[in-house]
């Protein structure tokens, strides 16, 4: 066995310069099993990025796009409360009235099981959407669910529930006031 010298007298490690015959481990096995040496691969070349401008955001494109990603929540909302056989659903455009929200929906359901099944679907598909929930609150008992979804809230609620506090009275009642 040769073995060369490292031109660098403080190498300590002959090693990287020593010639070694193949390890134990693979000496034994036939040739086809034994894994052949892999060059190392040069790093892709990628193309040089250009920066242009950023193109103007004008208001009015803004107002559209939000306009269309709120119509499209609350599309997700309705097909889901309608998937899931909820009674009396109700969509009120309450912008003028409240900065908490733009859309308030109301449905019920026909019993506190049902009523927390509803409320979840609704969490899944707005989920799947790529609606984030800020929050859902009401769920253990099921009279009553809120899920807030920022731009839209919706109440799932008992019948009974639902005629005892008249949402949609004091939301629209504020509506005809205001005009």
């Amino acid at each position: 066995m040769a073995v060369k010298r490292s031109p660098h007298p403080t190498s300590k490690s002959p090693s990287a310069t020593t010639t070694r015959p193949p390890r134990a481990a693979t000496a034994g096995k036939p040739a086809a099993v034994r894994r052949p040496a892999t060059k190392a691969k040069a790093p892709a070349k990628t193309a040089p990025r250009t920066t242009g401008a950023p193109k103007p955001t004008h208001a009015k494109t803004a107002r559209a796009s939000k306009t269309r990603a709120r119509a499209t929540l609350q599309q997700v909302v309705l097909d889901a409360l309608e998937d899931m056989k909820a009674v009396d659903v109700r969509a009120m455009d309450v912008r003028g009235i409240t900065d908490i929200t733009d859309t308030m929906v109301v449905a019920s359901g026909t019993s506190d099981r049902h009523v927390k099944s509803i409320a979840d679907r609704v969490l899944q598909r707005c989920k799947e959407a790529g609606f984030r929930p800020y929050g859902l609150e009401g769920e253990r008992d099921g009279e009553w669910v809120l899920l807030d979804l920022q731009d839209l809230v919706l109440h799932v609620m008992l019948p009974r529930v639902r005629e005892f506090y008249a949402l949609e009275k004091l939301w629209e009642g504020s509506v005809e006031r205001r005009a």
